[in-house]
């Protein structure tokens, strides 16, 4: 599958990271060694034949690129960094590539120390939902030089159906923040619109079916909208209210470095924040609408 890489690597097998994995698994026709702190998730990827390994730091030495699917950039520090990670034994890897969602700052930050151990460092995280991860669809946003997406995009292919390469390191996360920034934005209008249509006599589930087929309609209509919203349905185990704080709140350390007076991402982070520090921290986060029916 790839030429560039013999061996892989896979950290972090959570409810994205697993399927992803998996499917490197099936696709790329090399061998993929795994770590995870829950022996359960590696159990499952064995069964697509990859190789559990006992620590980050015996991944590394047995893999040539290691894809991340860590919760946050602290994870993925410790992960390169730390005293038993990646660049802690005699062999490292050529190539790491971040799939979670970082700050910007420290994204490029960590590429310039990786370089200077001669480590490559791709960002590249991922949009869609876990069906997609499944699936094998996923958006695939990519920072980092041509060169290296050049050889690592056969196995990126493996899990993604569109991976576009958005600039220079950090390109990549900047894009994914705006894009779940633009997201989160539209569930907190759409969660007003609702609130104020249902008062006034209208079906939620009826107004969202004539949305979708007018100027209103977007993905955020038909997914969280349609899905979550109407029905009042924020179950666990989707993206969660906590995940979603995380990146507005990227997006909100962005704007402050821009000097940009971002007022709406600041009132869907509030709603969020309220969410979370309420209980709802695991809850799909379309259960911000709740927030603002109390208001």
């Amino acid at each position: 599958m790839s030429a560039a890489f013999q061996q892989l690597g896979f950290i972090g097998l959570g409810v994205m990271g697993e399927h992803m994995c998996r499917n490197l698994c099936r696709k790329a026709a090399q061998p993929v060694h795994v770590y995870d702190l829950h022996m359960q998730a590696m159990r499952r990827v064995q069964d697509d034949g990859a190789v559990a390994r006992e620590s980050v730091r015996d991944l590394a030495a047995h893999a040539d690129v290691v894809f991340l699917s860590l919760p946050s950039i602290d994870h993925v520090e410790q992960v390169c960094l730390g005293a038993d990670g990646l660049l802690s034994g005699e062999r490292k890897p050529r190539l790491i590539v971040d799939t979670g969602t970082s700050d910007v700052a420290r994204t490029r930050t960590l590429a310039a120390r990786l370089a200077e151990h001669g480590v490559k460092f791709l960002d590249a995280p991922v949009a869609r939902m876990p069906e997609a991860a499944r699936d094998g669809t996923l958006l695939i946003m990519v920072g980092g030089a041509q060169a290296d997406f050049e050889t690592v995009r056969p196995l990126l292919d493996c899990m993604g159906s569109d991976v576009v390469l958005c600039g220079d390191t950090g390109c990549g996360q900047i894009v994914k923040i705006a894009n779940n920034m633009v997201l989160m934005m539209n569930v907190a209008v759409l969660s007003e619109a609702l609130l104020i249509c249902e008062r006034a006599g209208m079906d939620g589930r009826q107004l969202f079916d004539v949305l979708s087929i007018g100027s209103a309609a977007s993905q955020a209509l038909n997914v969280a909208g349609v899905r979550a919203l109407a029905p009042r349905q924020f179950p666990e185990g989707r993206f969660s209210t906590s995940y979603a704080l995380k990146d507005v709140t990227l997006a909100s350390a962005l704007a402050d470095a821009a000097g940009v007076d971002a007022s709406i991402l600041a009132r869907t982070r509030d709603l969020l924040q309220r969410a979370a520090t309420q209980g709802d921290g695991q809850a799909y986060y379309p259960v911000l609408i709740n927030q603002i029916a109390t208001r």
